[in-house]
């Protein structure tokens, strides 16, 4: 299993190492409940080395892409970006991505899992088209900094934030290294990310620590990922599943034109809605496993994602879950009966904090 570019400094300290999203990186510090509890009122900081990037060039590039995917890329401002479905011709969902204009170029950010198959796909299209993909995944990493504070710790750091909106990315120089900040989507509020070459990872990872930030491992962030209502491909979204189905509606762009899928997707939009949808769980104890869950011989959800948490430090322990509901099993605050354990649907982002 490929380790992230940041991977050796992390075995150096006390971290607890293992696979995530694919990759080896670090786990966790001090402890999930902890960490995520920095991820909300602190700083946490943490590898992003999971990530991939592809790399689109070609004068064709932006016409091309905007036939392929789900929104539209073709009028990005330079140096903002938006959130994409890669869709097959049956509309069933084969990727997702962040796509970035760089001016000279548009790169693709995705996990690691999904970097080979997607340049497979997007690759087979290209025909008669001056374009070109390649994967900067070795070359290219990027930390990720969250929570109530990262920006005064970005800021010590030394790196200018200021005015910085959701998807737009602004490069600079800290010392004499290249660095592009990120500020991240509406649905990852106080989260930043840095990317930079791997050579330099150890370095603005110490940079940030010396600032004020606190690590944090995956565990922790995973957790930060189901409060939020996040789904991450392979898991919660797969290819069997309609774009519509997952309620990632920034992933969509009805006035953009053709693209792969788009008639399908035109079809829900226009005829009504798919039977069923993307949503959150709470349960009073031990929440589901994922997996399919029937009720006379009727499927009634799916979950996909679970986790434990503590709301309050000295507050008893709860279930959370991602997955599908029918659309009429009942709206989000009714209960519902599941593998025998009782809970309820939940809005996302879930509307607890966490202290």
């Amino acid at each position: 299993m490929t380790a992230t570019a940041l991977y050796q400094r992390l075995a150096s300290t006390t971290a607890q190492l293992g696979p995530y999203a694919g990759v080896e990186t670090a786990l966790s510090f001090s402890g999930p409940s902890s960490e995520l509890r920095t991820l909300y009122a602190g700083a946490g900081i943490f590898d992003l080395g999971w990530r991939g990037k592809i790399i689109v060039t070609g004068q064709d590039r932006e016409r091309w892409l905007n036939g392929m995917l789900t929104n539209n890329v073709r009028d990005l401002p330079v140096n903002h970006g938006n959130y994409n479905f890669l869709l097959n011709s049956q509309g069933r969902i084969l990727g997702d991505m962040y796509v970035y204009n760089r001016g000279e170029y548009l790169l693709l950010d995705t996990d690691q899992a999904q970097v080979a198959s997607i340049m497979k796909t997007l690759g087979h299209f290209i025909i008669m088209d001056d374009v070109e993909l390649s994967d900067a995944s070795e070359t290219l990493t990027a930390l990720g900094i969250c929570g109530l504070t990262a920006s005064l710790v970005v800021g010590t750091a030394g790196i200018e934030i200021a005015g910085l909106q959701p998807l737009e990315v602004r490069d600079q120089t800290i010392g004499e290294i290249g660095i592009t900040v990120v500020r991240g989507p509406e649905q990852k509020p106080d989260w930043y990310e840095i990317w930079m070459s791997n050579s330099n990872a150890a370095t603005i990872w110490e940079l940030l620590t010396k600032a004020g930030g606190q690590p944090v491992g995956a565990d922790a962030l995973e957790v930060w990922r189901i409060l939020h209502g996040i789904p991450r491909y392979g898991q919660d979204i797969r290819e069997r599943d309609l774009p519509q189905e997952t309620e990632q509606n920034q992933a969509l762009n009805f006035t953009k034109g053709c693209y792969i899928g788009q008639e399908i997707v035109e079809r829900i939009r226009s005829r009504g809605q798919v039977h069923r949808r993307f949503t959150g769980f709470e349960f009073e104890n031990e929440p589901p496993g994922p997996g399919k869950i029937e009720d006379n011989g009727r499927v009634v959800a799916e979950i996909t994602s679970v986790a434990k948490i503590h709301p309050k430090s000295d507050a008893p322990e709860k279930g959370i879950a991602l997955g599908y509901v029918r659309r009429d099993s009942g709206l989000p605050g009714s209960a519902i009966q599941l593998n025998e354990k009782s809970g309820r649907i939940a809005n996302l982002p879930f509307e607890f904090g966490i202290s």
